[in-house]
């Protein structure tokens, strides 16, 4: 039986429903959904926003970072990046609780057993409460860490998205968003990572035009974060949702792509081969799927989706397969109104799905 409420501070992704986003945030309930309407995605599990109450309690900092919320000045530029700072070396510094720490590993050694691998690579994402909502618009705002490998490493980007919360962008954005003095909540999922060829974004309506009857597909060689971070041109597709047949086709200069780096944690960028740079990233028979994907995903939540994807390494279809995230559409266009400000749904999709720091990205 699904969970909405759990004994300790994590549970299995697949055991989560939508009425736990309250206590597990939007990108883990909106996980555990899929799973449960048998939509392919990586294994993984959550953990509570309760558990950062307990983390901040447990080490004293509950009233220190309160204090520095309520003297939020969201114009100070430079006071922002000064309280980002500390709090951000509190968090981080800060041990685990033992009980919480025991949680995280065990629920890290059951993702080993069934990858049968010792120390697997797992992406390790904020899940704050009310980021995926329609209403909200905080993607973008906490990190993202790819490809983290062994125990100890989780709990370190554990405590890296909690300290998120308190970026400079984060702080600014709450401060005018909500009222500074409350403290934020914030869910983590960890994620098996996909190997992926190819990774993307896809929403299930143009959102440039907010026309439902088409899906827009944006395609790069490599791991999502060239995308996302629009450090490529992507391959763009517009589809029909209803039969599938691609209505438009632009095919970009893709000359970077993410791929996992075997010398450390995290991932880095490689230079795409020259004549793989500006062919179509997806076949035909990888359009179809996605779009089926697309309307299972639409269909079971009842509203327009975006959604992050993979197509994992050396697979055939239907087992390449992923969706890795979906959340509703925030920023289209309503018909008869005003377009968005963005000129391309490259634009819109680049806050889309949080983060990735420098760190993961093999820079300095």
């Amino acid at each position: 039986m699904a969970s909405t409420t759990m004994p300790g501070h994590t549970v299995s992704l697949g055991e989560l429903r939508r009425a736990a986003e309250p206590h597990f945030g939007g990108k883990s309930a909106n996980l555990g959904e899929l799973l449960a309407s048998g939509i392919p995605v990586p294994p993984g599990f959550a953990i509570s926003a309760g558990a950062f109450g307990l983390f901040l309690e447990e080490n004293g900092l509950r009233e220190r970072v309160s204090e520095v919320l309520r003297e939020l000045d969201a114009d100070d530029v430079k006071g922002l990046r000064s309280v980002s700072g500390e709090l951000y070396q509190l968090i981080c510094s800060a041990p685990l609780p033992e009980a919480l720490e025991g949680e995280i590993l065990r629920r890290y050694r059951e993702i080993a057993g069934a990858a049968g691998e010792e120390n697997p690579p797992v992406a390790v994402r904020s899940s704050a409460i009310g980021e995926d909502s329609e209403q909200a618009t905080f993607a973008g705002q906490q990190k993202t860490y790819l490809w983290v490998r062994g125990a100890e490493s989780v709990c370190e980007a554990v405590r890296k998205c909690w300290a998120s919360l308190y970026s400079p962008e984060a702080l600014s954005y709450r401060a005018r968003m909500v009222a500074a003095g409350s403290e934020p909540a914030m869910g983590v999922t960890v994620q098996m990572m996909v190997d992926a060829e190819v990774a993307g974004v896809m929403f299930t309506c143009n959102p440039l035009s907010g026309d439902p009857s088409t899906v827009a597909v944006n395609a790069s060689w490599g791991l999502g974060e060239a995308v996302v971070a629009g450090e490529v041109t992507p391959d763009e597709y517009r589809l029909s949702k209803v039969t599938g047949e691609v209505l438009h086709r632009s095919i970009g200069r893709k000359h970077l792509e993410y791929r996992p780096d075997p010398a450390s944690a995290g991932v880095r960028t490689v230079e795409v081969e020259p004549e793989r740079q500006e062919i179509s990233c997806l076949e035909e028979e990888h359009l179809r799927a996605l779009v089926e994907v697309a309307r299972r995903v639409e269909r079971h939540f009842g509203t327009h989706q975006d959604i992050e994807w993979a197509l994992a390494r050396g697979r055939g279809l239907p087992d390449a397969l992923f969706v890795v995230q979906s959340r509703p559409v925030t920023t289209v266009r309503r018909r008869g109104g005003e377009p968005p400000r963005a000129r391309s749904a490259i634009e819109l999709v680049m806050g889309t799905f949080g983060v990735v720091s420098d760190e993961e990205r093999g820079r300095s």
